[in-house]
């Protein structure tokens, strides 16, 4: 698929790296590019001039797609459209993105966020096509698409019935991260922008390569997670043990951030973002390597998302350390101290690090607390002296005659829980006697 990449910026240079990484990743092959410095026109995004100029590269070309690295109108798509060679489809950067994410998505849950974000963004696209009809315009296929009357009604109902479904899967997740925590894991999430490396940094911090042991615990989620030098490798959720002795700590990876992406995409993957939201512990991760100013702006859009709903502590970690040399690393750690007082500095390529990583995971994550308990010798007993030793780290166990005493570290929610079942067990022990 050969397309032709268009951006329009208020003033300055225009800068298509990044819309051009997401042309490339969602399969396509550039062969132009058209860009222009001025405010946007409101028929064409571009100016007249310039759109013919981008109609006669399409020619030359022979591309079949153009992307905008602007946000277009419904109006401004038809307009290009009726200019442009016939068959040739113009798209934008979030049609760009949901043809990514629905490359990507794998699981129930990934699907219908990419079905839902599609669906937002072709409503008002509807709504379009329905005024043009009124006034005896037909938008064309490569244009708005074919009018049909009852295509705005069918939308709502799918978003309706879509979101439905989809608070019914988190329900669910929120159940399993609660039974997760019972059964004393710490949840950390990793966030950050698509390609800083998370997935790979996940890799670096995970116990072994698959979490076939805690499948029980959260067999929604994948038991791998790719590194690859590509946007949107992640898109639902990956979840992996990391070895923090002696706490159990389960690190999700989530789909990337990517900047400037509009309201309803981001709502349409608010479920994903619950798994940051409600950690116990988050990772921000940014890739060092990139310029200053980048890095910047990234980390102010990623506190101001996390910061909205997020009541765990955040920690950064800049990533990518074997990119940059020493004095520019120095450099960029005072830069951004505002927004990063404290980072931690790793290769999630090469490890190094990452034992640095894991010792502030440990001291960042709520603290453990000591416990004794004096349990009564009922049929139960071993039953919970084994849940303890299951969820708990534990320094020592007594046997007497008539009872056990166990001594142990935990989470405060796993010492709340062993405490209650004492407390059945002695019930239990006196109705007996």
């Amino acid at each position: 698929m050969n397309a032709i990449i268009a951006k329009r910026v208020d003033s300055g240079t225009p800068d298509t790296t990044e819309i051009r990484d997401l042309a490339t990743a969602a399969g396509y092959t550039v062969v132009g590019e058209i860009s222009q410095s001025r405010k946007a026109d409101p028929a064409l995004q571009l100016g007249e001039g310039k759109a013919e100029e981008l109609a006669a590269v399409v020619e030359q070309t022979g591309a079949t797609t153009v992307i905008f690295d602007n946000r277009l109108g419904p109006y401004q798509t038809y307009n290009l459209g009726q200019m442009l060679p016939e068959g040739v489809e113009v798209i934008d950067r979030f049609t760009l993105i949901l043809e990514i994410f629905g490359q990507r998505a794998q699981t129930r849950k990934a699907q219908l966020q990419v079905e839902l974000a599609e669906l937002r963004y072709e409503l008002p696209r509807a709504e379009a096509k329905t005024s043009l009809a009124k006034r005896d315009e037909h938008p064309g296929f490569m244009g708005l698409g074919e009018y049909d009357e009852s295509r705005e009604q069918d939308i709502k109902d799918q978003i309706s019935r879509i979101k439905d479904e989809l608070e019914r899967i988190e329900q669910t997740e929120e159940q399993r991260r609660e039974r997760r925590r019972d059964s004393g894991f710490d949840l950390v999430a990793l966030a950050g922008y698509t390609n800083a490396g998370k997935s790979t940094l996940l890799r670096r911090l995970a116990a072994d390569l698959d979490v076939d042991e805690n499948e029980g615990l959260h067999r929604d989620l994948d038991a791998t997670a790719e590194s690859q030098d590509k946007l949107f490798t992640t898109l639902g959720t990956t979840t992996r043990r990391a070895d923090i002795e002696p706490r159990d700590v389960l690190v999700t990876d989530t789909v990337g951030f990517i900047s400037d992406l509009p309201h309803w995409l981001v709502e349409s993957f608010k479920s994903t973002l619950d798994s940051v939201y409600r950690a116990d512990l988050v990772l921000l991760v940014v890739d060092v390597s990139e310029d200053i100013d980048e890095i910047h702006e990234k980390l102010v859009t990623c506190h101001d998302t996390l910061y909205e709903r997020n009541e765990a502590p955040i920690v950064t970690v800049l990533n990518k350390i074997d990119k940059v040399d020493d004095d520019e690393l120095a450099e960029k750690r005072r830069a951004l101290s505002s927004l990063a007082p404290n980072p931690v500095t790793v290769s999630a390529q090469e490890g190094t690090n990452v034992e640095a990583l894991l010792d502030r995971i440990d001291a960042e994550l709520p603290d453990w607390e000591a416990e004794r308990l004096m349990l009564p010798m009922t049929d139960d007993t071993m039953s919970l002296v084994s849940w303890i030793h299951d969820n708990a780290h534990v320094d020592d166990v007594t046997y007497g005659d008539q009872d056990v005493i166990v001594s142990f570290e935990a989470r405060p929610a796993v010492i709340s829980q062993a405490r209650s079942r004492a407390g059945e067990l002695r019930t239990t022990a006196a109705e007996s006697a």
